[in-house]
């Protein structure tokens, strides 16, 4: 069965008959979606059949999905609401439908990475992320597109096809979790899970108007995911709003014993968090190299938003970032390490752009690569010092909006102002600021120091208060 035909017979199986999209339900948040169900307005059988109808639709334009989950979903559904009919009500996330970027493993659900080589590829046991959404009450919709392997940044390429942008089908929404990025902003699930290894949570998040959180490096598990480089590796909410990406790091954040990543440090109530005042915190404006050659839109954008956070805080001033160490040899180790057995024997099975960056890693020597590890540790010992000076640091997620997808097959995007926050392993969320004259998306992002995550989501929180950027959705009919 092919792609297409795999996924009109999901649909398929999961109605039984048609259905009248309800896009008044799927416009909605998660946390507004959750207050419904509890009141019940409507029921998460309800909410499920909206979503489906929602992919039904716009699935054809934006190809955000690899797999559907639909029958199995509605079952789910119809379970958890019979759960709140006996007054059982697991939190926030009981009864929301979702979707998981296809690098995360769901148990008897094929996970494939989009890539060829796993195309077949049926996971025995849930990732430790998909396991704590589904004891959270999530109903899982399906998988997501990604650029294959999570190895780059526009999603032009996966075994699946492209994933296209809400705003403008014919441009990348960005990567690797380009598909969670686009069902997001469209309405096509409430809610999803990214990996971000270089910025594959926030490079989407900006590019298609919605909130991305890389956590602290060690705050989720990433156990189950298919790695690029665990070393760099991250996992965290990709949402319509701050306060959804809050409840869901509830749902996700914790040590996970059997995840060496993973750091045995107490998890706040991130949704109490967003209710933090924000009127003392000292911001840190990273100019060199951050603000530098910004496209004119993207220049106006970050002045309008630094002028409202600027009434929302303390004060800010500019600091210098420490360099980040280089983490090329570690991704390219890590990646090839992972994929070694199956690309020395199947290495057609890979897209050429990603076969070449992996098996660039067979070449790493062993010096280089534990220069880099030693690197990284300085790296994320001597970001501390900058926040001795200043509280959270603000910057432009990308210095250019969104571009065609037939250039995304040969160009990667950029990861000049997001990889840094990956080797310094601090959290950080891209939220949406503004538009390009155009129309395109433009991406705000505020990190903190290690364990920070309570303080940069009160001020995306206040931002997005102070803002009506989140609330604008792309025009998909």
């Amino acid at each position: 069965m092919d792609r297409r035909s795999f996924l009109t017979a999901s649909l398929a199986a999961a109605s039984g008959l048609a259905w009248a999209e309800q896009p008044e339900w799927t416009a909605v948040t998660a946390k507004q979606a959750s207050d419904l169900l509890r009141a019940k307005k409507v029921s998460s059988a309800e909410l499920t059949r909206a979503c489906l109808a929602r992919i039904e639709k716009l699935q054809p334009l934006l190809n955000a999905y690899i797999t559907l989950t639909g029958e199995q979903a509605l079952a789910d559904a119809r379970r958890l609401d019979e759960e709140l009919q006996r007054g059982k009500w697991r939190g926030p996330f009981h009864g929301v439908p979702i979707a998981l970027k296809d690098n995360i493993d769901t148990a008897g659900v094929r996970t494939t990475g989009a890539g060829e080589v796993f195309k077949d590829r049926v996971p025995a046991e849930d990732a430790e992320v998909a396991r704590r959404l589904k004891n959270a009450g999530a109903v899982l919709l399906g998988k997501l597109n990604l650029h294959e392997f999570a190895y780059g940044g526009t999603s032009a390429v996966s075994h699946y096809g492209p994933v296209h942008n809400p705003w403008d089908p014919t441009l990348t929404p960005g990567g690797s979790s380009g598909g969670p990025g686009a069902a997001v902003a469209a309405g096509m699930c409430f809610a999803s899970i990214g990996t971000d290894t270089a910025g594959s949570i926030r490079i989407p998040a900006s590019y298609c108007s919605i909130v991305g959180l890389k956590p602290t490096y060690g705050r989720v598990s990433i156990r189950g995911i298919i790695p690029v480089a665990w070393s760099l590796d991250h996992a965290g909410p990709m949402t319509k709003t701050v306060e959804d990406a809050a409840i869901m790091m509830n749902a996700i954040a914790g040590y996970d014993p059997q995840d060496t990543t993973t750091v045995d440090v107490p998890v706040l109530d991130y949704d109490r968090a967003l209710h933090a005042a924000t009127s003392k915190l000292r911001l840190g404006i990273p100019r060199k190299p951050f603000f530098e050659d910004l496209t004119a839109d993207v220049a106006k954008a970050m002045d309008a938003a630094l002028s409202v956070l600027q009434k929302l805080t303390g004060g800010m001033r500019d600091v210098t970032l420490p360099q980040p160490a280089d983490s090329g040899p570690i991704i390219r180790a890590e990646a090839y390490t992972y994929h070694e057995q199956w690309i020395t024997k199947t290495p057609e099975l890979y897209d050429p752009p990603v076969r070449a960056a992996i098996q660039s890693g067979a070449e790493v020597k062993v010096e280089s690569y534990a220069r880099a590890l030693e690197g990284l540790a300085r790296s994320r010992r001597d970001i501390r010092k900058v926040f001795s000076e200043v509280d959270l640091l603000v910057l432009p997620t990308m210095a250019d909006p969104p571009f065609k997808i037939d250039v995304g097959l040969t160009r990667n995007v950029s990861a000049r102002n997001t990889l840094p926050f990956d080797v310094f392993g601090i959290p950080v969320i891209s939220i949406p600021c503004g538009f390009t004259s155009a129309g395109l998306p433009i991406g705000l992002q505020i990190a903190g120091p290690h364990w920070g995550e309570p303080a940069v989501l009160a001020l995306a929180q206040a931002y997005e208060r102070a803002t009506d950027w989140h609330t604008r959705r792309p025009k998909l009919g």
